[in-house]
């Protein structure tokens, strides 16, 4: 039986493409509770400071903030949980063999709800930025402004 989703939610970690060079993109399933689906749903949750991880060859997610569901009184969730991501067995290996590599991380870039009603996570493989990188997006982002504005005009 499918959900009825009236909208499509989607949340982004505008930091990490600031603060990270995005090199590799892989959508992953994530494990849930009934009401962390339901603030997802109302556009709850936020990936600042969230970060992927290895375990047991499982790969989680930490400090993914879903915040509490005003209904769920009793049964609520813990906002900053660890929450398992799901990933097939070929896709895991590659990432792990990835991550050995100097200066590589795994972090969240997008929460998302699927079609079918399911929320998913993009996870991206990225590598840190120096100072003078991020002074380099910011002087070509301004130059491509200001050249739409010419343009455009």
């Amino acid at each position: 039986m499918k959900p009825n989703i009236q909208q499509k939610i989607s949340i982004k970690n505008r930091r990490a493409s600031f603060d990270y060079s995005l090199i590799e993109k892989y959508t992953a399933g994530i494990v849930l509770l009934g009401t962390e689906i339901k603030a997802i749903r109302e556009g709850k949750a936020s990936l600042v400071d969230s970060f992927c991880y290895f375990r047991n060859n499982e790969l989680y997610v930490r400090n993914l903030n879903i915040s509490i569901y005003t209904e769920g009184n009793l049964y609520n969730h813990e906002p900053t949980r660890e929450r398992k991501l799901l990933l097939n067995k070929q896709e895991i290996t590659k990432l792990q063999k990835k991550l050995l590599d100097k200066g590589l991380t795994l972090i969240p870039t997008l929460l998302f709800t699927s079609d079918s009603g399911y929320a998913k996570l993009e996870i991206a493989l990225a590598k840190g930025k120096k100072l003078f990188d991020k002074r380099d997006d910011m002087k070509a982002k301004d130059i491509d402004r200001d050249l739409k504005r010419k343009f455009n005009n």
